[in-house]
């Protein structure tokens, strides 16, 4: 038995869900997949799979084997793609993790382009604002903003991007424009956004100048994520700071106005981070350079 070529098989089986889709995308005979799987489970001496007539259950024992195998044919994969002088046509899979505003208004709109460039690179996007742990998640890079916790990590900074201040033209119409930021600890309600990993909300910043200001409380409402966080200001509870490349396009409409103009927030870092001991692939180091892309986003 090949065992390489039983742990690609067995790992196909798990992603399609069915012998005849992993047996169909590797272009093989559905028997010659279902030999190697058995002869995988035979000589490890463990049923990896639970098959039924419909579809393929992975057991747990079949799924700890996965995670694990996963990682290793995704080093071979590179090690292949090097040798094979990839420099110049990268391919491979990628597993990239980024926030749900960036991946839907930034990242992918431009992957038509990063796959034109590189055809050879399929992209597993994990699109999510939680924690994530590289090495054990097996995931090559993700794309965060904000101030790095954890130092061990390699980052490359790709943009800074900017804050507006804004709020709907009804809500102004009830509670009045504020002209500077102290304004807003009286008679107005602040639409906020809180932290996943503390839970504790972030304070408005405005800086002009020497001088700087915050402002904590007067919450209407709280959330957690960029994109519902802007449909929860359009709603009209109250005044907002949210990234500029989502706000303006409802402030061109006039379905938000833009605040404070004399006072700009300080602009949110965007890094793309990957483990310090993670060989970097050809596909990786071809990501990263592409990632770029960002920098038109890191002024208003």
């Amino acid at each position: 038995m090949d065992q390489i070529a039983a742990m690609r098989v067995f790992a196909r089986v798990v992603e399609a869900g069915t012998f005849t889709r992993a047996a169909d995308s590797l272009q093989m005979p559905k028997p010659s997949v279902t030999k190697l799987v058995q002869q995988l489970e035979a000589h490890l001496r463990v049923k990896l799979l639970q098959r039924t007539t419909r579809r393929v259950t992975v057991t747990p024992e079949g799924a700890a084997y996965y995670e694990r195998t996963s990682r290793v044919l995704a080093e071979l994969e590179d090690i292949e793609a090097d040798l094979t002088h990839a420099q110049a046509s990268p391919r491979g899979r990628l597993r990239v993790d980024i926030g749900s505003s960036l991946a839907n208004r930034i990242l992918i709109p431009a992957l038509p382009g990063f796959h034109a460039r590189y055809p050879d690179i399929q992209i597993e996007l994990g699109v999510t604002d939680r924690p994530v742990d590289l090495v054990g998640d097996a995931v090559d890079c993700v794309i965060r903003g904000g101030p790095l916790l954890d130092q061990s990590l390699v980052a490359r900074r790709v943009a800074q991007l900017p804050y507006l201040s804004c709020a709907t033209p009804g809500y102004l119409q009830r509670h009045g424009i504020p002209k500077m930021p102290a304004e807003l600890l009286e008679g107005h309600r602040v639409v906020s956004y809180f932290s996943s990993r503390t839970g504790r909300p972030f304070p408005l910043r405005y800086v002009r100048g020497e001088e700087s200001f915050e402002i904590n409380g007067h919450i209407a409402v709280a959330v957690n994520e960029s994109t519902a966080h802007l449909t929860t200001i359009l709603t009209g509870l109250g005044v907002a700071q949210t990234f500029a490349f989502m706000a303006k396009p409802h402030v061109d409409s006039g379905a938000l106005v833009a605040l404070l103009a004399d006072w700009e927030p300080p602009p949110h870092p965007v890094y793309v981070v990957y483990p310090p001991n993670r060989h970097l692939s050809a596909k990786l180091r071809a990501f990263v350079d592409w990632v770029e892309i960002f920098s038109p986003y890191s002024t208003a």
